[in-house]
């Protein structure tokens, strides 16, 4: 790759400008849940352990639904690169119908989070309270997946500075929230653990209705009726997004699922390893975002080259963001090796030295796969630009259920080496995924999807 090629400089801005606004979402959109910790972090590590088992639960249902939304992005991007207005008008009332039949599904499987959590072996106290911060988190659902497919139009569309906009002050609103209902402050109940499920509800449904106003005031004239025309009640069209969608919710699951497992693991190993495996975990969370903007964007343009048949320039923009996203994490990687001591610090009430020396512990293994981590949700994007769903959940699979997650038991309850042993066999998992993702995505023929309209 030549920095010096005038194309190879000019699609590096691109990707860069489009990325930017949507790694910032993800960040403000992330610091909604790592807001919750840090100040449920600073009640009680009871509680912190309690909400980090409940998420075990909540995320990879929440993803799994998601991702079968996630099956909008090649077909919206390829239409817009295209300028098949039809076909953008139609998948985002056919997004939204999707959404109407996966809610309550949603809703139902997060009302059975204490029933999980008791399942898989967790202390009945954590489980009963991880429970009720999930039981009310169920109004909410709703308005998380309308957000969701609002979200995965606009940014096919490459239209992403009013989902950072909204993603924004709806962050300030969670933090206010959060203070009012978690403490007990202007006059209302304290209410722990309870209070930053109540905000986050409320947070939700503000967040989703700013943005579907935002598309009735700003995209009518693209979408008429917002995208509620018969074409979204397409039995062939609804059936295509949910295939397409399904390897995607598979992927996001397997990963979701291993980090999840790895976190009751951990809770196997007392209150202090649960409570720092779920501080490092809502670190490298943190840093995810970063790769994780960078494919979406990936996943955007080179869905829109794909469509306008520049596909030459799809590989070159697919490379920049396999670069960029191992630049950022090898950067990330440094601050978590030396910032080891530091960073704990920021999670914990001040006699809990022994969560933040077991934190401490585990972060130069966090900072070991922080390039792998990138490589691998780059790879998942780009290769969902291009419709090649299924590719992403084998190697997501492959490397994380064979073999991170045997491989981090046997290190942590046969080697005795404590959570460090879980988080050893996470850093070879991923590694596993982004070796196993870029040589696909090197042997992979690019063309457009057919369709329906």
């Amino acid at each position: 790759m030549h920095s010096t090629d005038p194309e190879e400089r000019r699609e590096w801005w691109v990707l860069f400008r489009l990325a930017i606004p949507i790694i910032f979402t993800n960040l403000t959109m992330f610091s909604m849940s790592a807001v919750d910790t840090l100040m449920i972090g600073h009640r009680s590590k009871e509680d912190l352990a309690a909400m980090g088992l409940a998420l075990v639960w909540l995320q990879g249902t929440t993803m799994f639904a998601s991702g079968i939304l996630f099956g909008m992005d090649p077909i919206v991007s390829q239409a817009h690169g295209a300028g098949d207005r039809k076909r953008i008008a139609a998948v985002l009332g056919q997004g939204w119908v999707l959404a109407a039949i996966l809610t309550p599904l949603l809703m139902l499987a997060w009302w059975w989070t204490e029933d999980f959590l008791l399942l898989a072996g967790q202390d009945p106290a954590l489980a009963h309270a991880g429970g009720a911060y999930a039981r009310w988190l169920c109004p909410s659902a709703p308005f998380l997946m309308i957000f969701t497919v609002s979200r995965q139009w606009l940014q096919g569309r490459r239209i992403v500075k009013p989902i950072l906009f909204h993603a924004m002050w709806a962050n300030a609103l969670n933090v206010l929230l959060n203070w009012v209902l978690i403490f007990g402050h202007a006059g209302a109940p304290e209410m722990g653990l309870v209070g930053a499920s109540v905000a986050t509800s409320i947070t939700r449904a503000a967040m989703a209705a700013g943005l579907v106003a935002y598309l009735m005031r700003k995209q009518h004239h693209v979408v008429p009726r917002l995208g509620l025309v018969p074409a979204a009640r397409d039995g062939a069209a609804l059936r295509q997004l949910f295939w397409l969608g399904l390897p995607v919710a598979f992927q996001v699951s397997f990963e979701i699922g291993a980090f999840g497992l790895s976190t009751l693991f951990a809770g196997r190993l007392g209150t202090t390893a649960a409570s720092a495996h779920l501080v490092v975990l809502n670190m490298a969370s943190i840093t995810f975002m970063v790769p994780l903007g960078i494919g979406l964007a990936a996943s955007a343009r080179v869905g829109n080259l794909i469509g306008e048949g520049r596909l030459e320039r799809a590989r070159r923009s697919a490379r920049w963001a396999f670069g960029m996203g191992a630049g950022t994490m090898a950067c990330f990687a440094l601050v978590f090796y030396f910032g080891r001591h530091e960073l704990p610090w920021l999670y914990t009430n001040a006699g809990e030295i022994d969560v933040r020396m077991a934190a401490a512990s585990i972060l130069p293994i966090a900072a070991a796969f922080q390039i792998f981590d990138g490589i691998q949700v780059v790879g998942s994007g780009v290769l969902r630009g291009a419709g090649q769903t299924r590719a992403s959940a084998f190697f997501n699979f492959l490397g994380y259920w064979p073999l991170a997650l045997p491989l981090g038991w046997f290190l942590t309850f046969r080697m005795d080496m404590g959570i460090r042993g879980i988080w050893w066999g996470l850093a070879l998992g991923l590694a596993g995924v982004a070796t196993g993702l870029i040589v696909w995505w090197k042997r992979t023929p690019l063309e457009r999807i057919d369709a329906p309209a």
